[in-house]
């Protein structure tokens, strides 16, 4: 009886200290990623002061420029299940970590000139987008000079991705915890001209973030170059060498990545440009809708991330059920909070929305009407972008990524955006029924990838 009585909690053992372990490394990144879009949020705050040309500018201008991130981004994210591998398969193996950081940081330069280049004509290419040119203007300026910024972005990444494969995800939070502090002060001074600076406007944001980006990577240096523990890899040790093997695997893993990332981003900016053919109280709608999405998902993309390493470590260490267990535990992690969350949008939609919108005034009210709406709709688009989003970052750790740029490109484009645009426009349920769109697609994404993790598992 004794026994028996003591199975059930010995058979949950082993989840729940996964469930732990996933903890521990997730709540740092998820406040790391909440960190993050305080900083996008001051600059948004600041350039709304400044003027709404400023913010629409500075708004297109992301576009291009987070285009430009993504493909770098894609080799930088490979290095986190690059290196989990490595201490899978041999705890304390310095030699591979520093090299696949190295190599990491390679490929941080290689994307980085040319995308830099592009930036420098984001005007023209507004313009031959048709933009409005007063937009496109002041964007090429504000991205002229935040693509300074590009390559120390990037570099703060790998050394984020880096630190957390060993283990010190904290590292990484408290850089964007002072970075938070440095933006808010150089927007301040920059954009409006204080402390005896001259008054740049939104040429001043763009430097200041570009500024933001580069402390951001000196601080991540100096934290490593303080933590014996990180400093004991010597990674610039023998830098200048190439290591052919691992610079091209950064490159094989990674541009699956960048491109499934693309995919996503291309249909929900895409869509938002639709939505704006709807008028503006769409468009408001839309933007808030996503806003209040977008903290919440920070939940799920943590827990994801930490997934990746965690799978890593097991997949190298040849542990097939520990893989397993710590990518079902992160799923079911991810899906848990976004659930709760769900209820409360579907509930207090109209409230959340309020939040953004000062005025009461007849059209202010339509727009909170309307993200209301939205919120509905993202109570159940929440659930599986969560589910798509573990999957997908537990699939990092198993080194599968071409198979999930696949599945991102049919899912969002051969699936998602036809049908948004068929209910959005064909049946002129407008941006309901992009919302519709939107949550079909992540749906079929979350599908495909917890299937695809679930088929890996059984080989």
């Amino acid at each position: 009886m004794l026994g028996r009585a003591r199975a059930p909690s010995h058979a949950w053992a082993p989840w729940i200290a996964e469930a732990r372990a996933l903890g521990i490394l997730a709540t740092p990144l998820i406040l790391t990623q909440l960190a993050q879009m305080a900083i996008f949020t001051t600059d948004v705050i600041m350039l709304g002061r400044l003027s709404k040309t400023a913010l629409a500018s500075a708004a297109i201008g992301n576009t291009v420029f987070y285009f430009a991130w993504l493909i770098g981004g894609g080799p930088a994210a490979a290095v986190s299940p690059m290196i989990a591998h490595i201490l899978g398969e041999r705890a304390g193996n310095r030699g591979g970590v520093r090299a696949s950081l190295r190599m990491g940081l390679w490929s941080v330069a290689i994307c980085s000139l040319p995308m830099m280049a592009v930036l420098w004509f984001a005007g023209p290419i507004l313009l031959a987008l048709r933009q409005d040119p007063v937009l496109a203007e002041g964007a090429g300026k504000f991205v002229g000079m935040l693509s300074f910024g590009l390559p120390f972005s990037l570099g703060y990444m790998v050394l984020r991705n880096f630190t957390t494969a060993l283990g010190k995800p904290r590292a990484g939070l408290w850089v964007m915890g002072l970075t938070i502090a440095f933006n808010a002060l150089a927007g301040y001074t920059l954009i409006f001209g204080h402390f005896g600076a001259p008054r740049l406007g939104i040429v001043g944001s763009g430097i200041a973030t570009a500024s933001s980006a580069a402390f951001s990577f000196v601080a991540m240096l100096a934290i490593i170059g303080a933590t014996p523990s990180l400093r004991a890899y010597r990674m610039f040790r023998r830098f200048h060498k190439p290591v052919t093997v691992k610079l091209a695997e950064v490159f094989r893993l990674g541009l699956p990545i960048g491109l499934s990332m693309i995919f996503e981003a291309m249909l929900f900016n895409s869509m938002t440009l639709v939505m704006g053919t709807f008028g503006a109280t769409s468009l408001a709608a839309h933007q808030i809708a996503i806003n209040i999405a977008s903290i919440t998902f920070m939940v799920p993309l943590g827990v994801g991330m930490a997934s990746t390493v965690r799978v890593g470590l097991a997949t190298g260490a040849g542990d097939k059920r520990g893989a397993q267990r710590a990518g079902l535990t992160a799923m079911a992690m991810g899906v848990g909070f976004i659930t709760v969350c769900g209820v409360i949008l579907a509930l207090f939609g109209g409230q959340l929305a309020s939040l953004y919108l000062a005025g009461r005034a007849r059209s202010d009210l339509q727009v909170i009407a309307m993200a209301a709406l939205f919120l509905k709709v993202a109570a159940a688009f929440q659930v599986f972008d969560a589910l798509q989003v573990v999957a997908g970052q537990s699939l990092r750790g198993l080194k599968d990524a071409r198979v999930p740029m696949l599945i991102a490109a049919g899912c969002y484009w051969l699936v998602g955006a036809p049908i948004c645009l068929f209910l959005g426009l064909t049946l002129h349920m407008q941006g309901f029924g992009i919302w519709i769109g939107l949550a079909i697609a992540l749906g079929a994404a979350a599908v495909a990838l917890c299937g695809r993790f679930a088929m890996l598992m059984r080989r």
